[in-house]
């Protein structure tokens, strides 16, 4: 397994983009049951993979790479549980495509964050993507208030936020394998889902997209997004994280017929285009 750790950084991204595109659709598909045991089963089988990843990487000394971690992994594992979480409610609540391109708004706090945490200047450029995503969000939410996705659209706001303050961490730590990091993340969701829930027995249609939810989209999908985002220029992460963006809202279109309204598509484009000009920005900040 340590050879995912030799394939370009690049490549993981597309990677990552490609697996964790298809949540929105494998969670719409989930045969009834709340969100918690959505949550529990997800979890339970990304915590499992990530076990198994950390093992057959270190093999013995997988247990040490943990606690190496620290501090930086275990808030890193904190704060991504918060946006798995959110992650799952807000596909629950409103459309795909309204969870992707808000998710897509990630790169732009970064570069809030790198402003304030790490005392990195913000451009012109950096300012202008900041205001354009935000109007785009602005759009999203407005439109939904007429169809009762208010409340998701501003839950997904916390997975780009969560997201962003991992990769910050990621930059921070450099000298750390985060991976164990997520491994934290799942194992806090599958106790909290488990007390949560009513009950964690399920059809076994619904276990399979726990394994396929859990296994390849998420744990696959975050790999390769963390270990890419150790040697990728961050505005490269940013725009090839656009993969998912775009593919997520085709599967369910494709598969449910999920159309999203006109405000979302004009929300997107916004906030696509305040994305690609953060990407093209000369100055060396992550996102």
């Amino acid at each position: 397994m340590s050879l995912i750790y030799k394939i370009p950084g690049y490549i993981l991204c597309l990677m990552g983009a490609f697996f964790l595109s298809w949540g929105g659709l494998l969670i719409r598909i989930w045969e009834g049951g709340d969100i918690w045991q959505i949550l529990f089963w997800r979890a339970f089988f990304f915590t499992i993979t990530l076990s198994s990843f950390l093992y057959l990487t270190y093999k013995n000394e997988a247990l040490t790479i943990i606690k190496k971690t620290g501090i930086p992994g275990v808030v890193g594992g904190i704060s991504m549980s918060i946006g798995f979480i959110s992650y799952v409610f807000a596909m629950s609540e409103t459309t795909v495509a309204n969870v992707l391109f808000i998710i897509s708004t990630q790169t732009v706090f970064l570069a809030l964050f790198g402003y304030f945490f790490l005392k990195e200047k913000i451009s012109f450029k950096t300012f202008l993507s900041i205001i354009l995503a935000m109007t785009g969000i602005s759009v999203m939410i407005g439109g939904s208030l007429s169809t009762g996705s208010l409340q998701g659209n501003l839950v997904a706001l916390f997975v780009p936020i969560n997201f962003a303050f991992l990769v910050l961490l990621i930059r921070k730590y450099s000298n750390l394998d985060l991976v164990p990091a997520l491994f934290y993340g799942g194992l806090i969701i599958t106790i909290v889902a488990f007390f949560k829930s009513e009950t964690i027995l399920i059809s076994g249609h619904n276990l399979l997209l726990g394994f396929l939810l859990g296994t390849f989209q998420h744990a696959f999908g975050f790999i390769c997004v963390v270990i890419a985002a150790r040697s990728t220029p961050a505005a490269v992460v940013g725009i090839l994280m656009l993969t998912e963006t775009l593919l997520g809202p085709l599967w369910v279109w494709l598969f449910l017929n999920e159309i999203p309204p006109i405000s979302v598509f004009i929300g997107g484009v916004i906030i696509i285009l305040a994305v690609v000009i953060k990407t093209f920005d000369k100055n060396k900040i992550t996102a």
